[in-house]
Order: C-alpha cells, then sequence, then structure tokens
C-alpha cells in the first residue's frame, strides 16, 4: 500500500495510549495530552498511525461502546473530517474492533502487520504482539481471544457486567498501572529486533514500526533498516516522525523526554 507524502507533510506514529489505565481520573488527564498532541501534529501531517493498544480495554458490542473517551474520539473524527488519513492497529488490549471505528471515524482498522511505502521507503507496520520467539502462552491465549466463537460467547454478557470484569483483569496487568518500566534485554535479545532480522531475510524494509515493548527504542537491525518501537504514554509520550527522508523518535513532554533520553534511548544510540 503506497502513502503520499504531500511537499512539507510528515507522518506520525504513536501507540501504547492505554487509556482507561489505571483509572479514569488519570487517564483523562492523558486523554487530553493526547489531543494535544493530535491538534499539534494536524498541521503538517498527512497520515497519522496509531499502533495498538489505544486502551487497556475496548470491546463493540453491536450497540454499545465502553463509555469515555469521548475526547480523543471526538478529535479522531474531527481530522478525518478534515482529510487527513488515520490508520489503526489493533493491540493485545484492545483486539475486539468491529466496526466502529471503519463507520463511524471513517478510519482503517488493521489485525496484522502492514506493509507500506512511503516516500520511497518501505515500512513494515504492527502493534507487535505474538510476534519474534518465545511468549508461548501468550501466542496461545491470543489465539483464544482471536477466536469468533470465544469472541460471541464474551458478547453474551451484559455490558454492565462485561465490561467491569475486563476492566478489572485489565487494570491487574502491570501495563495498566503504569508505575513499573520495561527493561532493555540489548540488541540481541529484543524480541521485535529478532522478528525484523527474520522479516530482513525474506525482504528489504527500511523501517520496521512497532509498539508493545513499552520502550522507545531506535535500533540497526540491517545495513539500512532499523527498528524503531513507539514506547507508550504512560511514562514517555513517546512518538516518531517520518519527513520523508527519515524517522526519528521525539517527545510530547519534558518529563517524557528526560526518562527517554536519559535511558534505554541514549544507551542505544552510544552503541552505533
Amino acid at each position: 500500500m503506497e502513502i503520499p507524502l504531500p511537499a512539507h507533510k510528515k507522518i506520525y506514529f504513536a501507540s501504547d495510549f492505554h487509556l482507561g489505565a489505571p483509572n479514569m481520573t488519570v487517564s483523562r488527564e492523558r486523554e487530553k495530552l493526547i489531543v494535544q498532541w493530535l491538534e499539534m501534529v494536524e498541521k503538517d501531517a498527512a497520515h497519522i498511525f496509531l499502533v495498538g493498544d489505544l486502551f487497556d480495554f475496548w470491546f463493540e458490542y453491536k450497540h454499545v461502546i465502553p463509555k469515555g473517551y469521548t475526547r480523543l474520539l471526538g478529535k479522531l473524527a474531527d481530522l478525518t473530517d478534515k482529510g487527513i488519513g488515520i490508520s489503526v492497529f489493533i493491540g493485545n488490549h484492545d483486539m475486539w474492533m468491529d466496526g466502529y471505528f471503519e463507520d463511524e471515524l471513517n478510519i482503517p482498522v488493521y489485525y496484522e502487520p502492514q506493509v507500506y511505502t512511503i516516500a520511497g521507503r518501505k515500512f513494515y507496520i504492527g502493534h507487535g504482539d505474538g510476534l519474534g520467539p518465545g511468549d508461548h502462552g501468550y501466542k496461545f491465549l491470543k489465539k483464544i481471544f482471536r477466536n469468533p466463537v470465544c469472541r460471541w460467547l464474551f458478547s453474551c454478557i451484559h455490558p454492565v457486567m462485561g465490561i467491569s470484569l475486563a476492566n478489572y483483569f485489565s487494570r491487574k496487568s502491570r501495563a495498566a498501572t503504569g508505575q513499573e518500566l520495561e527493561h532493555f534485554l540489548g540488541e540481541d535479545q529484543e524480541w521485535l529486533a529478532i522478528y525484523s532480522r527474520e522479516v530482513l531475510q525474506r525482504e528489504h524494509f527500511d523501517y520496521f514500526i512497532f509498539g508493545h515493548r513499552h520502550l522507545p527504542l531506535d535500533l540497526k537491525v540491517g545495513a539500512d533498516s532499523r527498528y524503531i518501537n513507539l514506547g507508550e504514554w504512560l511514562n514517555y509520550t513517546s512518538y516518531a516522525v517520518f519527513d520523508g527522508t527519515t524517522t526519528t523518535l521525539e517527545f510530547f513532554t519534558e518529563a517524557g523526554a528526560k526518562l527517554g533520553r536519559s535511558g534505554v534511548k541514549d544507551l542505544v544510540q552510544d552503541r552505533r
């Protein structure tokens, strides 16, 4: 798929907002921050990729969606109405999307990694969950959660009970608390970097763009290929931008920048 990039325009990437975590009060402040970021990038955005786990939990019943997130959903509708393209990828926390984004917001939703050509560069984009070596327990659970029968069975639970139950278990996870930071495993051990190198054996890509890992990472995985992880908005407020020539990691807040630049991001850059 080719994404046009007019002169003086840019492509933006972000992921792992985890809206709803750890509670709606904290989440609402983060949601306002995300909307501010969207208002900033709309000035020169040709396309925005939101690469999974926008919500800490999301399930679309036939006539019901989770309460909240009005500011984000309204801003996304405003952007698409203005002609700015947006693509959404499901993550492991919000995999149960079923037409709302497409019908109400005019935003396509993707369940698997996609390939794009932008300004002559090849991009491989996906959330990243279930890719690479190991994590066999989650890969098994992912097949269960994505199974249409299991999804239908969950839809039979009344939304009051179903959404409450799902939110409870979602908030029990480490990602929902946002208190513990992921640790860099090393360039040879980061599983999405390993996966990227495996893909490169079959086909060249200039950039692999993933979320899920919760670390802002920029790793060289081939002679002319880089793996960029978008980090998250619980701590880093990190995102990536492609200007037609190169893709860079950025931070929306000073606190996120200080955390990111004093941590793994500098470590990775120093190793180049």
